[in-house]
């Protein structure tokens, strides 16, 4: 057993929540640090809109929920967060700005011992390194959504991460139920996002350049390949937030027409409350989206039939 067994997870989203519920289903003690009062709230609302799925797909009953559920705590405060944490997760928005300002804050109220690992899908951990004030107790921890289910963990260090610290958090990833994915060397996007991101994107470009509607673009490629989503569905299960800002970043920077377009529609998509998932609506509605009706790739009937000659 590691010796990590208190952990904090900074950032309450989508994402967020599911480590912290994985992680104290998992026997660690969770402590939930977000920013106000509204955003715990809503924490609480997310972790326990979590039981439905874990009695479904896990086969557990309230029970077993609910004991998970003693063992997580809230704040507001990131001193009192952070003050017995032997691992902070951070969970924060995709913004390098705002991971900057965290972690230099973070360093100034975190025991010496805590270990910081980010959830950043797309960032490296040098880049953030010199805020921690602890680079050989620093590095990338990404897990993909639906912890329960996707259970992988990508832990990537950086040049000055400690092969000790890398080998406690690969164990950690494992001790919560996680398949540990080990990277050799930084990589943004790292594994996972690496082929994902682009196959979003290209989605994203048929969409924006009026090619195919999400709908038809999922079914081309469900149908095609046997996937049991599409890109569209995907991005619903992510939710908008972190895609958005991911697209924005790159199109931004690398001037893409097309990528800001559609990060456009996106931020349109946020603003009129379709998060995807979370929110009961995105690219389809929920709890009992189209894709995953046993109607969606079946071919349309018609009553077309050669006349006789």
């Amino acid at each position: 057993m590691t010796t990590i067994q208190r952990v904090t997870v900074a950032g309450s989203g989508v994402l967020g929540s599911q480590i912290a519920y994985q992680a104290a289903y998992r026997h660690k003690d969770v402590t939930v640090y977000d920013i106000s009062e509204a955003a715990i709230e809503q924490a609480q609302q997310r972790i326990e809109s979590l039981r439905a799925r874990y009695l479904h797909d896990l086969h557990i009953d309230d029970a077993a929920f609910d004991d998970g559920l003693t063992r997580i705590h809230y704040a507001t405060n990131l001193g009192q967060a952070v003050a017995q944490a032997d691992l902070v997760i951070e969970a924060i928005t995709e913004k390098p700005a705002i991971k900057h300002t965290f972690y230099q804050e973070l360093a100034l109220v975190a025991p010496a011992q805590t270990i910081f690992a980010s959830n950043s899908s797309t960032l490296v951990p040098s880049m953030f390194m010199a805020d921690t004030g602890r680079p050989e107790k620093f590095l990338n921890l990404h897990f993909a959504n639906q912890v329960w289910l996707n259970n992988t963990a990508e832990i990537m260090g950086s040049p000055q991460t400690a092969p000790a610290v890398f080998d406690e958090v690969v164990a950690f990833a494992g001790e919560i139920g996680m398949i540990p994915i080990p990277l050799k060397k930084e990589q943004p996007g790292y594994i996972l996002n690496s082929l994902l991101i682009p196959f979003l994107n290209a989605g994203l470009a048929l969409w924006t350049n009026g090619v195919a509607e999400p709908q038809v673009i999922d079914k081309t490629w469900m149908k095609a390949t046997g996937a049991p989503m599409g890109p569209f569905a995907i991005l619903d299960m992510i939710g908008m937030r972190t895609p958005y800002h991911i697209i924005l970043t790159k199109a931004t920077r690398e001037n893409d027409a097309v990528m800001l377009a559609a990060a456009d529609k996106l931020k349109a998509m946020m603003d009129a409350g379709k998060l995807g998932a979370e929110s009961g609506e995105g690219f389809y509605t929920y709890p009992d989206p189209a894709f995953q009706q046993s109607s969606f790739l079946q071919a349309e009937s018609t009553d077309q039939v050669l006349a006789p000659e």
